[in-house]
Order: structure tokens, then C-alpha cells, then sequence
């Protein structure tokens, strides 16, 4: 492993942060197939429930490889889903950017999300810590991973017709 502080964090932090912000602002223009090509083949985009992080073996909102990434987003394109129809309208901040590690060609990032919803008239704003872990290739950064943990993920919550 890498230690942080023997490489050049406020160059690789500037190409990450400028990376995370990009998808951000896929994610509010609801631009879903620039977004999937955003990913590595074998990534995931994974929502869980509460603490644990056995995530094949814990409820999750989402635990989407690259097919179910794929028919997440033509659901949400095609408009057959009941939460989509209409789409929300989404402004997201993406905050606290921290490079964990960087090992090889992988980067470890935790992130806040502050994502404000706005849907029949109304506001619903949703805050989570989000770790990603980015692949750098020679087209730039890949998602390898996304783990978006939401402060009440355990809770009640309602249907997203969107992406965090």
C-alpha cells in the first residue's frame, strides 16, 4: 500500500475531486449512458442497509453489476417504472473528498453527497457518505466501485426514480 504522503496528493485529489464532479453532474442531467460508460465491466453500484459490509449477504437498496446497471438505467430511460414517471429532478453536492489509498492503478475515495429532489412540487433532500473506488486507465478514471451509504438507510424511505 501506498502511504499518502509519499505521493502527490493535490494533483491525484484535484483529478479525483474534477472526476466525482463529473459524475455528479451526469447523474443531475440524467445523462445514464455516459454515466455507464463511467464504469469498469465488473464494477458495483451498491446501496446498503444499515452497517454491515458483506454486501452479497446483507440487504441492499441496490447491489447492481453491469447488467443490472444497465436495466436500472432502461427502466429509468423507457419510463415503464412507476417511480420514474415523471423523472426527478436532481441537484447533487458531492463534498469532504478524502483519498483513503492509492495502490497500483486503484484509488480509494470517500465523499459526502448532499442530493436535493424535486418531484410533483416538492423537495426531499437525502445526505450519505459515498466511497468509490476509481481505476485509472488511459482514458482516465473508471468506476470500479460506488458504496453509497444513506444516514437513514435503515429507516423508512421512499421509491428513487434516480441515481445517488
Amino acid at each position: 500500500m501506498t502511504e499518502m504522503s509519499k505521493i502527490d496528493t493535490s494533483a491525484l485529489l484535484n483529478d479525483v475531486t474534477r472526476f466525482v464532479w463529473h459524475e455528479a453532474d451526469l447523474l443531475d442531467a440524467c445523462a445514464y449512458d455516459a454515466w455507464l460508460d463511467l464504469w469498469t465491466e465488473d464494477g458495483m453500484y451498491i446501496m446498503p442497509m444499515g452497517e454491515g459490509e458483506d454486501y452479497a449477504n446483507q440487504l441492499n437498496l441496490c447491489y447492481d453489476n453491469a447488467k443490472m446497471r444497465r436495466d436500472r438505467v432502461g427502466r429509468f430511460q423507457a419510463g415503464f417504472s412507476i417511480s420514474s414517471a415523471p423523472p426527478a429532478v436532481t441537484v447533487r453536492t458531492i463534498s469532504r473528498i478524502v483519498i483513503d489509498r492509492a495502490e497500483g492503478d486503484m484509488i480509494t475515495v470517500r465523499a459526502a453527497e448532499h442530493l436535493v429532489e424535486d418531484k410533483f412540487g416538492r423537495q426531499r433532500v437525502w445526505a450519505g457518505n459515498v466511497a468509490y473506488e476509481l481505476k485509472a486507465t488511459e482514458d482516465g478514471f473508471k468506476l470500479h466501485s460506488k458504496v453509497i451509504r444513506l444516514l437513514n438507510s435503515d429507516g423508512m424511505l421512499n421509491s428513487f426514480s434516480y441515481l445517488f
